[in-house]
Formats: structure tokens, C-alpha cells, sequence
């Protein structure tokens, strides 16, 4: 009784340092019938949380998931536990999506778990992950190959996912639950030594045992110092994002001028999707010709002159409007919309000068007036000149990047362009002492 004592106490002490449970909110318990998942129950229980369980059927090993099933319920059934059993296809979703069944149970489970918790009864989830858990975790990181953050382990608050058993390992659970007489049920494949996983819990830590018995401490241990040395690194790459990242471009120069430019490289990338080849690639071409783009399942990456631009895949991105009304608000593309007027030109009229604005005599345009993104062979005779010049290269000389290049709208009159928008007007359309009445446009982007 005194050891479980040490383990309600420990349990507790985790939650109360890391303000997993305030004193109003319920959980809800992710319970499997294993040791772990029904020592958590039984501790949080005791220590006076609110509790309800939920318990996922994947129908990955027939009877016995069955088996598992049945245990939950009577057990739930025994404490007045209220249980959620939800019931998931996993191979049909895991072929659905091209995933492995361990990761397919994964998002069903916790996508079940958002689903529970939606309309904020139930505050968190509790998972049972454990001290040799996360040993295994950081084990299996090195293993793959990781990065600073793969050394960190799990957390002990991630969203709404608290894990109030990772201060005790997997001996101290099995004591708990003996010494309590509390039943579970034994996953078969956790028994198995074919997953690199149970590998390293059959295999490898008992060798590492041989040369340090206290190894899963020191390894815990030394995932806490990682931690802290995580949250350091955190901070310096904070600040070094200010210095070279300027949305949503990142400047070539400041990056190589920087020790480890490669490592902050990543940082900055590994956030929208990029992998750590991907990254490689890039920073071994930095001095490369301009014009190479690579991209990520979400994003694009340019690398233009001395910058590499990033930009957002987008379907929506389209041209929503294609004839100008004379007067009105007009929603021209998802980001930017378009006010239209029309005014005499009297002597109290004045031209704005902003690049957002665009004044064009009336009587000189041809109808329809029409808006569209700029294309090949796109000419204007640019505001103050007699010649024309071809869009793309006014685009080059103001250093537009190919991304803006692609979304760059022109107003047109009939076939000719009238307006590089937020740019430059054509002389063709410019008001002068003949003008009377005055077609004014301005682009207003959100921001």
C-alpha cells in the first residue's frame, strides 16, 4: 500500500506542476483495458477528477478486440464511469488514405477524441503514455534519425492531450494495478518483437540495462534537459527569424552570414512543409540561377535574385471578376477588391497620388473595361513615356518575383492594358486639360 501511495502521490505531483487538470474541469479518459490506460483511470479517480472514458474499437485483431471491448465496459460499468465505445474501419481508411494501419488508428482515434470534446464539456483527453514510453519514443527517433526536437520526448501538455503518467514507469504501473487488484487485458501485439518498437522494449533496452540498470531514468533525465535546451533553441531561432525572414521572403545574404545557416535553414522551412532533402537541395543552391522553384504539399518556394519567396498554394486563387462596373465595389480576386467611381473633372478635383489609385480619362477607354492576371505578350506604354514597353519586363525592372508576377492583375480597355495594377498607368488613358469626366479606381488588398 505504501508503494502505491509513492505512485498516487508522484501521478499527482506531475499533474499539479505541469497544470494538467485545474479543479473545474472534467477529463476524458482514452481507455484501452490495458495496465496503463486502467491505472490512470483508477488514479485519477482517486484523486477526485472528474472522469468519463472512451474506449476505440479498431477491429484489427478480431475476437480479442472484442474481448478488450467487453472489459472496458464492465469495468466503466463497475466504477459509474460514463464510456463513450466508438467503432472504426481502420484497414478500409488506412487504403483510403494511403496510410499504415498504426498511423490510421492514430488519426481516427484522436480526430474521435476533438470530436468529444467540441462542445467543451469535457476540458482534455488523458492518454497513458508512460516514463518508458517515452524512453522507447526518443529511442525510436535515433533510430529514424531526428533532429533537436525528436530528442525532446513526449509532452506532457500537447493541445488538449495531457499525459499524467510520464513521471512513472512501466514497473511502478504493474505494482499499482496488482496492489489495487485491478483486472486489464493484455494486447498480443505488444508481445510481439516484429515492430521496432516492441523491438527496442524486448531487445534493446534490456542490453542497455545490462551496462546502466537505471538506463529508462537516465534517458528520462536527459529528454528533460533536451527539453529545456529545446526551449533555448526555440528562443535564439526566434530571433533569428526576425533578422532573416521578412513574410514572406527570406534574405539570402542575412541566412549565410549566420553559423549553422543549413540547421536555421530548416527551422524556417520545416514549418510549412518542406523536408529536410528539400532543405538540403536549397541551401546547397543558394548561389544557383534564379528561378528555381520546390515546393511542398502546401507551398512554393522561389528562389528570386537574393531572396527565396515563399507562397501559399491556392485553388481559390482566381480572377472572380471579369467586366468592371462604372461605379461600386467589386471583388476582383479572394485578397482584393476594387472601388469604383466616376467623377467630373472640374477644378476641384484632384488626382490621388498613391499606387493603389488609378485616374483614367473616361472618354478615352474602351468598353468593356475588364480585369484580368497579365499574360504573355501583355504591352502598355508606361505613365510619362511614348513607347511601349512589354509587362513582363516593367514587372522585372520594379524586381517582382515570379509568384507575383503570376498573380499581378491589369485592367484593360477593350484589348489594351489600361492599368498594371498597384503599379503604373498607361499614357494612352491619362488625364489631361481635354478630359471631363474621370474613371478612378483604387485596389483595396486585405491584409
Amino acid at each position: 500500500m505504501e508503494e502505491n501511495n509513492r505512485f498516487y502521490d508522484r501521478v499527482r505531483q506531475t499533474i499539479e506542476e505541469h497544470r494538467l487538470i485545474l479543479p473545474e474541469e472534467k477529463v476524458l479518459v482514452a481507455l484501452s483495458g490495458g495496465a496503463d490506460s486502467v491505472a490512470l483511470l483508477a488514479v485519477l479517480l482517486r484523486a477526485g477528477v472528474s472522469c468519463e472514458a472512451v474506449h476505440c474499437n479498431f477491429h484489427l485483431r478480431g475476437e480479442e478486440s472484442d474481448r478488450d471491448e467487453t472489459f472496458v465496459r464492465d469495468l466503466c460499468r463497475t466504477l459509474s464511469v460514463h464510456l463513450y465505445v466508438k467503432d472504426f474501419d481502420t484497414k478500409g481508411y488506412a487504403r483510403e488514405k494511403g496510410v499504415s494501419l498504426e498511423m490510421a488508428a492514430r488519426d481516427l482515434r484522436y480526430a474521435y477524441f476533438e470530436e468529444l470534446l467540441a462542445d467543451g464539456r469535457l476540458a482534455k483527453v488523458a492518454v497513458a503514455h508512460h516514463r518508458n514510453d517515452n524512453v522507447e519514443t526518443l529511442l525510436l527517433n535515433l533510430v529514424r534519425g531526428t533532429g533537436l526536437k525528436g530528442l525532446t520526448g513526449m509532452r506532457y501538455l500537447h493541445g488538449h492531450v495531457i499525459r499524467p503518467l510520464l513521471d512513472v514507469g512501466r514497473e511502478d504501473i504493474e505494482a499499482f494495478v496488482a496492489e489495487e487488484g485491478l483486472g486489464f487485458v493484455t494486447d498480443s501485439t505488444n508481445l510481439e518483437t516484429d515492430a521496432v518498437r516492441n523491438k527496442l522494449r524486448f531487445e534493446v533496452l534490456p542490453l542497455l540495462k545490462e551496462i546502466n540498470p537505471g538506463i529508462v531514468e537516465t534517458l528520462q533525465s536527459t529528454i528533460h534537459r533536451m527539453d529545456d535546451a529545446y526551449t533555448l533553441y526555440n528562443m535564439a531561432i526566434g530571433e533569428i527569424k526576425e533578422r532573416v525572414l521578412h513574410d514572406p521572403r527570406i534574405d539570402i545574404t542575412a541566412l549565410k552570414s549566420l553559423p549553422a545557416s543549413c540547421t536555421v535553414l530548416y527551422e524556417l522551412l520545416s514549418a510549412y512543409g518542406f523536408n529536410s532533402a528539400q532543405v538540403k537541395e536549397i541551401h546547397d543552391r543558394l548561389e544557383g540561377e534564379s528561378g528555381k522553384v520546390y515546393e511542398s504539399a502546401e507551398w512554393r518556394l522561389l528562389r528570386d535574385r537574393k531572396v527565396l519567396v515563399l507562397d501559399r498554394k491556392s485553388d481559390r486563387y482566381e480572377c472572380l471578376c471579369h467586366v468592371l462596373p462604372l461605379d461600386g465595389f467589386v471583388r476582383v480576386t479572394p485578397d482584393v477588391t476594387f472601388s469604383i467611381h466616376r467623377s467630373h473633372n472640374g477644378k476641384s478635383f484632384v488626382i490621388p497620388r498613391r499606387k493603389d489609385t488609378v485616374c483614367l480619362d473616361l472618354e478615352k477607354l474602351e468598353f468593356p473595361i475588364t480585369v484580368r492576371f497579365t499574360g504573355e505578350g501583355d504591352r502598355f506604354v508606361p505613365f510619362g513615356m511614348t513607347g511601349e514597353k512589354l509587362v513582363s519586363d516593367y514587372l522585372t525592372d520594379v524586381k517582382k518575383s515570379l509568384f507575383e508576377k503570376e498573380r499581378q492583375l491589369v485592367v484593360c480597355s477593350g484589348d489594351r492594358v489600361a492599368w498594371i495594377v498597384g503599379e503604373r498607368a498607361d499614357n494612352r488613358f491619362r488625364i489631361d486639360e481635354h478630359t471631363t469626366h474621370v474613371l478612378m479606381i483604387q485596389c483595396l488588398k486585405e491584409k
